[in-house]
């Protein structure tokens, strides 16, 4: 299963450190940190996406703000519970990292998993028009885990992706993204702005194993 952890959940990001270290937690002894990372896209604009750490494989009493690294891992999920209620964080869990001197030419986001739908597929269109699918993503990890992970296929990838059926075995490409959005919190209706992080999807097909289980 550990080999497995590898093979089914690869992230690799690239670009510039915005944030210093917040402790997380600790596991046997190992502590780790999160902080964020300037991700730049295509358009010229660019993503902030959030990095855990192990203290092992950086020095966690340096400031790395405004240096650039690589990162590669898996892109994990977890629940944090708060005012009784539990909210789905994500970040990229880090197995390599790499401070370089100047940001990396090519794709600077780039991910894959294989994983299961684990909730409908909802179906919509924007006010302009474009199609979308919202798809929730479990993928496997060591000790009986699972990561759960939104994405979002456009088009005609959307299209293929809202008759899709919960538990089917499914592969995706892209990359990661952040997102604002509003959320109206209490009875006083307050809004607060919040960051939402998923997949955009530029590639998926319906795993080889999946296939062969449905021709049986």
């Amino acid at each position: 299963m550990a080999e497995q952890i590898i093979k089914n959940n690869i992230a690799e990001i690239s670009g510039k450190v915005v944030s210093e270290f917040t402790y997380s937690h600790e596991v046997y002894g190992e502590g780790f940190y999160s902080f964020n990372v300037e991700v730049p896209r295509l358009s010229d604009s660019f993503d902030i996406i959030p990095v855990m750490v192990s203290e092992r494989l950086l020095d966690v009493t340096t400031s790395y703000v405004g240096q650039y690294v690589i990162a590669q891992g898996q892109f994990r999920s977890y629940n944090k519970h708060e005012d009784g209620k539990s909210r789905l964080l994500l970040s990229v869990f880090v197995r390599e990292i790499h401070i370089v001197s100047e940001p990396i030419t090519g794709n600077p986001n780039s991910i894959f998993l294989d994983g299961f739908i684990c909730k409908k597929p909802i179906y919509r269109k924007t006010p302009l028009g474009r199609e979308i699918t919202d798809l929730l993503l479990a993928v496997n990890r060591p000790y009986n885990k699972s990561d759960y992970i939104p994405a979002i296929a456009w088009g005609r990838n959307a299209r293929f992706a809202q008759n899709l059926e919960i538990g089917t075995n499914l592969c995706i490409w892209g990359r990661i993204q952040s997102r604002t959005y509003q959320k109206k919190a209490g009875d006083d209706a307050q809004v607060s702005t919040r960051i939402a992080y998923e997949v955009s999807i530029s590639k998926m097909e319906i795993s080889k194993k999946d296939e062969e289980k449905q021709g049986e």
